[in-house]
């Protein structure tokens, strides 16, 4: 992440897009540091995070362009598994969304859409849908300068192909 500069967007796990407002030097124990003071678009939150810690954050790039439509083939063909345990479904799908990585968001994302056609989500899993969502559709907004608008139906477009797909393979 050394090769930030101000301006660029980034990616902040489970919160989305945000923005690099600033980069100083600060000193902690002798040792130089670049600090990343970064703008989360969503919440105008501003976030303070040492240069050698966004690796292990998990602070990283928007996909590129070229990357999007790889995206939609990844989404279109994952499989998921939506027989899990409450309790290791969301366990999991936490873990997931925690990673920050976009294809793992998709994965939880494509659960949580399968299931709630067959049964009510909980609260939690609600809320981790509208979030997964909301990640899914920001990033891939940026990374292809399309309208988030559009990237919702294209989203939408797949689910309900997979799971037309789905229902055809098995009694859903």
């Amino acid at each position: 992440m050394d090769s930030l500069k101000i301006g660029d967007k980034i990616i902040y796990p489970a919160q989305g897009i945000g923005i690099v407002e600033q980069i100083t030097e600060a000193s902690f124990d002798g040792q130089k540091s670049l600090i990343l003071h970064i703008r989360l678009t969503d919440s105008n939150t501003l976030v303070v995070i040492p240069s050698d810690s966004a690796t292990e954050i998990g602070l990283r790039k928007p996909i590129s362009q070229n990357q999007v439509s790889t995206f939609f083939r990844f989404f279109k063909d994952c499989e998921v598994d939506i027989s899990a345990d409450w309790k290791d479904r969301y366990k999991d799908n936490f873990d997931l969304m925690k990673s920050g990585q976009l294809k793992d968001i998709a994965i939880v994302y494509k659960t949580l859409y399968f299931l709630s056609q067959a049964k009510p989500l909980s609260f939690r899993e609600k809320k981790m849908l509208e979030k997964a969502r909301e990640l899914i559709v920001s990033e891939l907004s940026v990374s292809s300068l399309i309208s988030p608008e559009k990237i919702s139906q294209r989203l939408d477009h797949i689910l309900a192909h997979s799971l037309k797909e789905l229902k055809a393979d098995r009694e859903f």
